[in-house]
């Protein structure tokens, strides 16, 4: 009798801890499966942002290329503009000259 007591009480607490564990492993992986979840998400809403940022960053290199394109234009612009401007005070001094020698001949003749 107090052997059949024995296993029982044994078989019981046996079964007892048993419940109890299979409970407590449950719920961690419960609580698993939601923190997986929401790294997941978290993991997906990064992609997201990252292929955003990769298109603006395209875009802006784009834009770079264009500015830097205009820039070297505008320099080679800026260079000719100053070899004309230089062009034509070489020419506007030749005139002054040549008013000047005029106005000399002019007041010869006066």
């Amino acid at each position: 009798m107090f052997t059949n007591w024995l296993i029982l009480t044994t078989l019981i607490c046996a079964v007892v801890y048993l419940i109890v564990m299979l409970l407590y492993y449950k719920t961690l992986l419960s609580k698993e499966k939601i923190s997986k979840d929401f790294i997941k998400n978290n993991l997906d809403d990064t992609e997201i942002i990252i292929r955003k940022l990769q298109v603006q960053l395209q875009r802006s290199l784009g834009n770079i290329d264009v500015l830097t394109e205009e820039l070297n234009k505008i320099k080679a612009d800026l260079s000719s503009l100053r070899t004309r401007n230089s062009q034509y005070r070489l020419e506007n001094d030749k005139l002054r000259q040549r008013i000047k020698e005029l106005e000399a001949k002019i007041e010869a003749l006066l």
